[in-house]
């Protein structure tokens, strides 16, 4: 998850950053192994997801709904942290016009946490098409950008982040002010997150307008992607994963975190971390889609790429509205198999200079005893069935380990089949971009971590045959 340069279209039109190493130089001054040979034995210790915490084997899809709830609850407790208790009443307004010049409905969506209309919120932009007959199924997209530089069209209500100094959202509209300028007021921190958030939407805007040139003869940018979605008749949105909590160390008190957490207290052993809190605000706008008489909410597909893909596989195990699920280069702590010492680990994620924010405190717990874990990846794959899941992958995505999220596919068949779903024949890792379209499927694109453009069409081909 370190920052590293992706090719401007990672950036500029998959609303994604580069976060991940490719190096075998230490992370957090913890090794990092690329050699098979000290993998270990992944299987020493691996929990069946399939005999229950007393030691008896399920039998039947009724008996695996109660082991399916064991596993949410080793999960909650040992990795992402549990979610508060009830939820905030929907709260919402929407803009709804016509966008991508006419061709389809746009609503911009503003969902309150709090009675606050300034407090946590989040901004869902949703396309669909303009001459769908019923409500449409959509793709939510989780971005890492705000939803005014992950799209290059007019009318886009500012985007939005979370200022460290002031503890409050600041809004940073697109291209408003000059590259070197700083609004009376804005503090440092904020003033460098827009000049930083202008530049990446500089570059987009370059990106956009040279793509648009052959939107329709398959150009990649995210305006040409949502067209072919549309032309396929799914809808299409997207939010930025800050609006919902920020994503910096020390953030338990700001955004929908901060609705629950006593200011000063201590986190608890499995208090939620940042990814569970992402995925509370995903709910969140599922209950928002169960109102919409536009959107079908009972064919919503998910993805996000690197934390926002860990961010969706875990929510598609704890939200069963998700219908779809399709994690993007979700590595350790998401569908890599931690017992694989490979890239990434545990270690390395929940090290203090890094990402241990984004779980619950007792997860940094097993970073040296990863064999002796109550849970792997492989079971967070089973809690998806029998859904259909994409796990994408790219084959020299080293630090998010291609190959450990495909044996989490091998580990979780045996679930996916005793439910009636098929699976993958072969248990041989892949050539790439040979997708399994399977129940349970698994594609590997050739390049690094980030979705490329071929992959967009994978998702949409998984849709057409599961959603």
């Amino acid at each position: 998850m370190k920052k590293i340069g992706l090719i401007l279209c990672c950036f500029a039109l998959l609303g994604m950053g580069g976060i991940c190493a490719q190096d075998s130089d230490p992370a957090a001054s913890i090794p990092v192994n690329y050699d098979e040979n000290g993998t270990g034995d992944y299987k020493l210790g691996l929990p069946d997801p399939l005999v229950f915490n007393n030691g008896k084997r399920v039998k039947n899809a009724k008996q695996w709904a109660k082991r399916r709830a064991e596993i949410v609850r080793l999960f909650e407790d040992n990795e992402y942290g549990r979610w508060p208790v009830g939820k905030p009443k929907l709260r919402y307004d929407i803009q709804e016009d016509e966008g991508l010049g006419g061709m389809a409905i746009r609503k911009q969506v503003t969902l309150y946490f709090c009675d606050d209309n300034e407090g946590p919120r989040v901004d869902v932009l949703i396309y669909l098409p303009k001459n769908a007959k019923g409500a449409s199924p959509l793709l939510l997209n989780l971005s890492f950008f705000q939803n005014n530089f992950s799209i290059m069209e007019p009318g886009l209500k500012p985007g939005h982040r979370w200022d460290r100094e002031t503890g409050k959202l600041m809004d940073i509209p697109a291209m408003s002010m000059g590259m070197g300028s700083r609004p009376m007021g804005q503090s440092s921190d904020s003033a460098r997150m827009a000049r930083a958030a202008q530049a990446r939407q500089a570059q987009a805007a370059q990106a956009e307008r040279r793509t648009n040139q052959n939107n329709r003869a398959g150009g990649f940018g995210m305006s040409a992607t949502i067209q072919k979605f549309l032309e396929a008749g799914y809808g299409f949105a997207t939010l930025c994963y800050t609006d919902i909590t920020p994503d910096f160390q020390d953030n338990n008190e700001l955004g929908i975190r901060g609705l629950y957490h006593k200011k000063g207290a201590p986190r608890a052993s499995d208090d939620w971390g940042s990814i569970s809190a992402w995925a509370y605000g995903v709910s969140y706008v599922m209950d928002y889609f169960e109102k919409d008489p536009d959107v079908d909410a009972k064919r919503i597909a998910l993805t996000g790429c690197s934390r926002l893909g860990k961010t969706t596989i875990w929510t598609g195990a704890i939200e069963p509205r998700i219908a779809v699920v399709i994690p993007s280069c979700s590595g350790e702590g998401g569908a890599a198999m931690s017992r694989r010492n490979w890239g990434e680990t545990v270690a390395h994620l929940t090290a203090e200079s890094r990402f241990p924010y984004q779980f619950c405190p007792k997860y940094a717990y097993w970073g040296d005893k990863v064999h002796e874990m109550p849970v792997d990846a492989h079971m967070l794959v089973a809690l998806i069935a029998p859904r259909p899941l994409l796990l994408q992958t790219g084959i020299t995505d080293n630090w998010s380990d291609p190959k450990g999220e495909w044996l989490s596919l091998v580990e979780a068949k045996a679930v996916y089949r005793l439910l009636g779903k098929d699976v993958p024949e072969s248990d041989e890792f892949p050539a790439v971009e040979q997708p399994y379209y399977t129940t349970l499927g698994y594609v590997m694109h050739d390049g690094k971590h980030g979705v490329l453009p071929q992959d967009w069409d994978y998702y949409l081909e998984f849709l057409k045959r599961h959603l």
